[in-house]
Formats: structure tokens, sequence, C-alpha cells
């Protein structure tokens, strides 16, 4: 649907790189949680996958999705989440 094609992973502690899984990543993109029409143009695909538009800014995208991740509880502090490109 969208043009840009996302990898969203949470990396862990040591490093390490995993897909998030699309249960999270549909959670964060209904817009009544986010409550920011910048994350409109979103859509979750799979695990770790997210199509966007070309006006979701990345680093706010990244920002937001880990805040949410975090508070959702699916984040430890230790880790975070890295959104990359196709």
């Amino acid at each position: 649907m969208f043009i840009r094609k996302l990898r969203i992973e949470r990396i862990d502690p040591e490093g390490q790189a995993h897909a998030c899984p699309i249960k999270w990543i549909d959670n964060f993109a209904m817009r009544n949680f986010t409550n920011s029409a910048i994350f409109d143009d979103t859509l979750p695909v799979a695990d770790g996958l997210l199509e966007a538009g070309y006006r979701v800014p990345l680093d706010r995208l990244q920002t937001a999705m880990q805040d949410w991740f975090r508070r959702k509880g699916y984040l430890t502090p230790e880790e975070h989440v890295r959104i990359q490109p196709l």
C-alpha cells in the first residue's frame, strides 16, 4: 500500500536484533492509542515489517514506537527499537 518498507527490530542488551511482533506494531499503529496523525500513513504487514508513507519521519517514529513499547511493557530499559528501510 505505501511505498516505504521498514524493518522494525528490538535490540536486546547483547546487541542482537529480533523482529518486533506484528501485535506490538499494530498496537502502536492504532491511532486511538498514539493520538498522533503523523503516524496515520503506517500499515503493519508482518512481524518486523511496517509500510509507511514518505511523510512519516523515521526518527520520530523510532522514538514514539520505543516509548510506546516501553510503556506497554514490551521492552526492558536495556532494550531499544531500530527502524531500517528495506
